[in-house]
């Protein structure tokens, strides 16, 4: 066997492995059907914007104040109110699941809120946590509104003039709409990458141990290093290919702004495809077994990259145990960097950190597949 690199040798292996991804509908598939699947379903599917929450108010005050609050509830853009003068009918209305929670202003609530005080009641369903405190944020949100329109109460005592509230001046930076698929998007991509790189990489050494051909290739002069360049680099251009056809739809389909580069998306996408690929050939020699590949590759690749990486969950809302594990889960760097390109710009301090350890991870995972090809027959 021949220690040296051979140009024609490679050029021949790799338009091999090519035409064997061409001939193959299900890897096609693969790499651009089910990564749109994915994007619509996480752009359309997958939505944590706030919206409307139907509620149900009762106003047991006859009061001004009673009437204005109520008013200031039912024109809230935040909820769609129910009034009923029954507090119990909206007690078992939200048991059944018709409202997620009510509001109860009771009486002499206008007599406390001229002194500047007056208590609101409110009731949330709290078996679904999220709503539950948007419920009620928002429903306190109202209160603090309607009782900082009203001088009457906060402003004047005797007569006497107080200074006015502070008023605040809101900005949301990047994402002024706060819409969920601005980032929910660019990390369906990370997981895109993450099928292709990682699933797809699994199979291809054992699929040639499965097919009987890898003894075929041990006879040949290829070097084990050039036997993984030639499945490495047709999966490393499907993975950007992919990623542009994904982009392509996050920006003209979804609305996601894009406010890098290409550049910084190229660099930051095949910094990634390194170690996604690396792992995957790490998988596929060490287990010789498509169906044992793929489900390794399911377990240490895809579901870390959707659970641990921040794309729906906030890494600092974990246990800190899991925070530690978070840190050799390599899309963990990816997905920020991803966020950034799209909704902030182009930041090459973080990226560069970010790609460094990418790359790092990959250089890692490549040793570990070179090591253990087996290159004879035991």
């Amino acid at each position: 066997m021949s220690g040296e690199f051979n140009l024609l040798r490679f050029t021949a292996m790799l338009g091999k492995e090519t035409r064997q991804i061409l001939r193959d509908p299900s890897t096609l598939m693969i790499a651009f059907v089910l990564p749109m699947m994915l994007i619509f379903l996480f752009g359309y599917g997958v939505n944590l914007d706030t919206s409307r929450t139907r509620i149900g108010l009762s106003v047991q005050d006859q009061s001004e104040a009673a009437a204005s609050l109520a008013v200031a509830f039912q024109s809230s853009r935040f909820f769609e109110v129910a009034e009923v003068a029954d507090a119990d009918a909206l007690g078992k209305s939200l048991v059944a699941g018709h409202i997620r929670g009510f509001v109860v202003i009771p009486q002499d609530f206008g007599r406390m809120a001229l002194r500047g005080g007056g208590t609101i009641q409110v009731v949330a369903d709290g078996s679904s946590p999220n709503t539950a405190s948007f419920v009620a944020s928002y429903a306190e949100g109202v209160r603090q509104t309607w009782l900082a329109s009203r001088p009457d109460a906060m402003g004047r005592v005797k007569g006497a003039a107080l200074t006015p509230p502070i008023s605040i001046n809101s900005r949301l930076w990047f994402n002024p709409e706060l819409a969920s698929r601005f980032f929910l998007v660019p990390g369906a991509i990370a997981i895109v990458m993450t099928i292709i790189g990682s699933l797809l990489t699994a199979l291809v050494i054992a699929r040639e141990w499965e097919r009987g051909t890898m003894e075929a290739i041990m006879a040949t002069p290829l070097r084990r290093f050039e036997l993984m360049a030639t499945k490495v680099v047709p999966y490393f251009v499907l993975g950007l290919g992919s990623m542009t056809v994904c982009t392509l739809l996050a920006v003209f389909v979804f609305g996601v702004p894009f406010r890098g580069s290409p550049l910084a998306l190229l660099a930051i996408a095949s910094a990634f495809l390194v170690p996604a690929l690396g792992q995957g050939l790490f998988i596929s020699s060490a287990t010789k077994n498509q169906f044992v590949a793929s489900q390794v590759a399911l377990l240490t690749a895809f579901l870390p990259s959707l659970m641990l990486s921040g794309f729906l969950f906030e890494i600092s809302s974990m246990p800190r145990w899991v925070q530690a594990i978070t840190y050799v889960v390599p899309s963990r760097y990816l997905i920020p960097s991803l966020q950034t390109v799209f909704l902030t710009g182009d930041d090459w301090g973080m990226f560069g950190r970010d790609i460094a350890v990418m790359l790092g991870f990959g250089a890692l995972f490549f040793a570990l597949a070179i090591g253990a090809t087996r290159w004879r027959i035991a």
